[in-house]
């Protein structure tokens, strides 16, 4: 019986993750304990994604912690994962995506049947991520935007106490803790109109490239479709430079529409659909699309 130890972070949403991935592994044999691991991201919570310094906030202590070989497997939100493994790390797996959609929740007393989304006029939305801030303000200019850090119900109960009107998050997180949102207006934001993060709604799971018994074990349960349409997405994010603070939404539908959308500090903003056709470098077709509207360098 293959002995697997899960490294997570502490945090319910992380735990849900890596138990579900547990169960997976137990169901092909394996014998799986888990170990929480606190991160960077974890540690610093008066900051917003794109006041802090470098990537992977949330995954470089796990992935050291492969490395000096303490876990053997890492399970992450793959959309927090910077493009390119460590030296010696693979992505061994990735999940069947959840529902890749951001949910806005709003307050019931800052509703406004009249205007898009429900959402009142100058309505305070919490949020730290730079793509929804971006993605919002296009949409609604008129809203105020407050940061908002915590894991899943922390930034809940900061709406449900009344700090913001209204706040953004990913529908994957809320779904897989069965989060009761029966206080709130829940408007589900179409991903191709509010674009996703890259890989939003997938887990990534991370091994030592040496562990090729595992790696084995885990190709499985590899998810391979959705491999194929989030390695576009991240390519995408890869092109760029970018980690989770650059505002870069990427996602490839069911029907391999990729869409995309990038915004700059300037307040320029596009938003534009692909046919992916099997084109092996899209990717680069949408990096020269954006500098050819000025959006990136």
């Amino acid at each position: 019986m293959k002995r697997v130890v899960i490294g997570s972070r502490g945090s319910d949403l992380a735990l849900w993750q890596a138990n579900f991935v547990k169960g997976q592994l137990e169901n092909l044999g394996c014998e799986v304990i888990i170990k929480i691991i606190k991160t960077q991201g974890d540690k610093i919570q008066h900051l917003s994604f794109d006041k802090m310094e470098g990537k992977g906030f949330f995954t470089k202590e796990i992935e050291a912690a492969l490395l000096d070989k303490s876990i053997d497997l890492a399970v992450h939100s793959h959309k927090d994962l910077e493009t390119e493994s460590p030296q010696g790390l693979v992505i061994a797996c990735v999940s069947e995506r959840a529902n890749p959609s951001d949910l806005l929740l709003i307050n019931k007393g800052s509703i406004d049947h009249g205007l898009k989304w429900k959402l009142k006029q100058n309505a305070t939305v919490g949020t730290s991520s730079a793509r929804r801030k971006s993605q919002m303000l296009y949409h609604r200019p008129d809203v105020k935007l407050a940061d908002l850090r915590g894991n899943v119900p922390t930034r809940i109960e900061k709406l449900r106490s009344g700090s913001y009107d209204a706040i953004l998050l990913a529908k994957a997180g809320v779904d897989r803790l069965n989060i009761d949102l029966n206080d709130f207006e829940v408007q589900v934001l179409d991903p191709t109109e509010f674009i996703p993060a890259p890989a939003q709604g997938v887990l990534g799971l991370q091994v030592r490239k040496e562990d090729t018994e595992l790696a084995e074990i885990l190709n499985k349960i590899n998810a391979k479709e959705v491999a194929r349409r989030i390695r576009i997405e991240r390519k995408i994010l890869n092109l760029l430079d970018g980690g989770c603070q650059l505002p870069l939404g990427a996602y490839c539908d069911d029907q391999d529409q990729l869409h995309v959308s990038l915004a700059k500090e300037n307040g320029n903003h596009v938003y534009s659909t692909y046919n992916i056709n099997s084109s092996d470098d899209i990717a680069e077709k949408v990096v020269a699309d954006l500098q050819s509207k000025k959006l990136v360098d």
